[in-house]
């Protein structure tokens, strides 16, 4: 059995890796291994927060470890809300404010081109890896669907009438963004693992 600490206090998410991972890893969170400090995201990009992250668990268990940071880029707005995504209305992390305010910048704007990207860095035997996985898709003006969080509700991914927040959780697990970059995690994973064995 090989361990893996996620930096991330989301048990729920955890899950949801781990499930995708052949059963020979076995996944904890931060509040598995009583890591309970505020890991301070200050970077300007995603795969900076990132490596942050992963860091930080490194240095202070020495063990294999993974961090993840999510963003949604838009096109006519330069990338933007990026590694803002969830504070891109304030620090509260509201998601309908994050939306409203998004629509409100891209009042007028024909080019509704956008793309959710999941950057993860994985730091096996003492070695960093960077992972990404992208959506591609664009944002419509009205909000659509229960489903899902975030920018989800906005979002139809390329290929799709329906919304990100409107598919059933099996379905988008099948095409997200963050489900890519854990699909190509698990095969440099399987590929690390047999190299050592």
């Amino acid at each position: 059995m090989i361990e893996l600490i996620f930096a991330s206090h989301n048990k729920n998410k955890a899950q949801e890796i781990e499930k995708k991972l052949t059963s020979i890893f076995k996944i904890f969170t931060l509040d598995d291994i009583g890591i309970h400090d505020e890991i301070i995201e200050n970077g300007l990009t995603l795969q900076q927060n990132a490596i942050i992250k992963a860091q930080f668990v490194f240095e202070k268990t020495n063990k294999n470890c993974f961090a993840d940071d999510t963003g949604l880029m838009v096109e006519a707005l330069n990338g933007e809300p990026g590694v803002y995504s969830a504070r891109y209305a304030g620090k509260d992390k509201i998601d309908n404010n994050n939306m409203d305010l998004l629509l409100k910048n891209l009042n007028g704007k024909e080019n509704r081109k956008a793309k959710f990207v999941s950057v993860i860095c994985l730091i096996y035997q003492g070695v960093q890896h960077m992972i990404e996985g992208e959506l591609q898709g664009k944002i419509i003006d009205t909000k659509r669907g229960n489903h899902g969080f975030g920018y989800d509700p906005i979002f139809v991914p390329d290929g799709y009438e329906i919304t990100l927040a409107e598919m059933g959780m099996d379905e988008k697990n099948k095409i997200s963004h963050r489900a890519k970059a854990i699909d190509k995690m698990k095969i440099l994973l399987e590929s690390l693992s047999n190299n050592k064995s």
